[in-house]
């Protein structure tokens, strides 16, 4: 490996151009028409332009990013997350192309990307899964008579989705009747795959992941992070690590493990999970085969670069790591900050970034894809910097991010960093009691 292409833009384009430079890889960005000019592209020591704005014909276009991958000389591709990270056709063509692909096998992204699929391979693994349907339902008599012996409220969730998306809960049977096809019209449209199948919800649950690392044939885990703290399934603050039982840390780790075991998994992955803390119950919900949005703050507490982790092992070394050179200090939480008007149901503030100035001070890290200048796109996801921070205790991490917080100044667009300080300074959160619907409950009461 000595060119790698990144097929992404914005902050995690720069964050792995970031780590490949360090370990002496050339690097090239791809760019759509309206990115020419980005940070991501600057960060590179070459770029390719692939298409327009529009994603869909630009950064998802696997027939561009190929021809990119051959004109500029790349022999390794590493896709970030979204866009084309967890499509298994991806990864199949550059197999066949000759391309390392900075990832897991096309076949452990197809099994965890058909969230059905996922299920039955973690049953399979012993691990436990939320009560739910066996498999696809084939139709609305299907889908009623699994809910009513799963019991309401149920979860329809399209078998491609993820991210929080593709998602949609119902209280009762007229309920499901009516949204089983909308959300089949969704899951078509949003991912390709009308397919749907159905959970349990469960209501007052934590929203925890476990990071995993293997190399294909041993896997080990990067201990877990709560991300329970949502706005319409989306993550808004992350922190690690979780706050749970001694014995409930230890099941979910080793279900982890095993679910990655499972399918010979190769690089950065995340396992993610339901805790109910009534019975101390956890249930798998699916596994995201690719690098998180969130990985920051697993790499503050354990000391480990992920990326550098994953291009090693795509380059076909094993693990440098065991499980006993991996220790959790401390606590570290991220802050998304968002180019969304909080006080306008959070629409997208696209535009132009007149001023910027971001935090700084001891264990304090900024992952940003925008500068002064730089025009905010409506073309992508509003995310423009993760603001993550490192102290020794939660409590010394919350006063870290509230401070750093108050540095940040953003002028040109509205972004979510008031709205941020406010919920860093509730109740609600200094508590760490926070589940997956406490955040809308917050707002509804502000």
């Amino acid at each position: 490996m000595r060119t790698l292409l990144v097929a992404n833009r914005g902050e995690i384009a720069v964050r792995i151009i970031r780590t490949a430079r360090e370990m002496g890889l050339r690097t090239v960005a791809v760019a759509s028409e309206a990115d020419v000019g980005s940070a991501h592209v600057a960060a590179a020591d070459g770029h390719v332009v692939i298409g327009p704005a529009q994603a869909a014909k630009s950064y998802l276009d696997v027939d561009a990013v190929v021809a990119a991958v051959r004109s500029s000389g790349a022999d390794a591709v590493h896709p970030g997350y979204g866009f084309l990270s967890e499509r298994a056709s991806f990864a199949q063509r550059l197999e066949e192309e000759g391309i390392t692909f900075v990832g897991p096998s096309a076949h452990a992204i197809s099994t965890m990307g058909d969230k059905a699929l996922a299920r039955a391979t973690a049953a399979a693994a012993g691990v436990p899964t939320v009560p739910g349907s066996d498999g696809a339902v084939s139709g609305v008599e299907a889908a009623v008579a699994d809910a009513e012996r799963i019991g309401y409220p149920v979860a329809l969730k399209a078998a491609a989705g993820g991210g929080g998306r593709g998602i949609r809960v119902v209280a009762d049977q007229g309920g499901l009747r009516s949204a089983l096809p909308v959300v089949q019209a969704e899951a078509g449209s949003a991912f390709g795959d009308p397919t749907v199948y159905l959970e349990a919800f469960i209501p007052a649950a934590k929203h925890v992941e476990v990071q995993v690392l293997g190399d294909g044939e041993k896997t080990i885990h990067l201990g877990d992070r709560d991300c329970s703290m949502q706005r319409r399934r989306q993550k808004v603050v992350e922190e690690a690590p979780a706050d749970l039982p001694g014995a409930v840390r230890e099941r979910l780790h080793a279900a982890a493990v095993a679910l990655a075991e499972q399918v010979s998994y190769r690089g950065a992955g995340t396992v993610e999970f339901l805790y109910d803390h009534r019975d101390d119950s956890v249930y798998f919900i699916e596994m995201n085969t690719r690098l998180q949005v969130e990985h920051p703050v697993t790499e503050m507490v354990t000391g480990v670069d992920l990326v550098r982790e994953q291009l090693r092992v795509a380059a076909g070394q094993p693990l440098t790591l065991t499980q006993d050179d991996v220790v959790v200090r401390g606590h570290a939480i991220e802050l998304r900050l968002t180019a969304e008007d909080p006080e306008q149901n959070f629409f997208p503030s696209p535009g132009t970034i007149t001023a910027l100035s971001m935090p700084g001070g001891p264990f304090v890290r900024v992952d940003s894809g925008v500068r002064a200048g730089d025009e905010v796109s409506p073309f992508y996801d509003p995310l423009i910097a993760k603001v993550v921070v490192w102290d020794a205790t939660r409590e010394l991490a919350i006063a870290k991010s509230r401070r750093a917080l108050e540095e940040v100044e953003v002028e040109g667009i509205t972004t979510t960093a008031p709205f941020l300080g406010r919920l860093l300074a509730s109740d609600l959160f200094a508590g760490g009691e926070h589940h997956t619907t406490s955040l809308e409950q917050w707002m509804e009461q502000a």
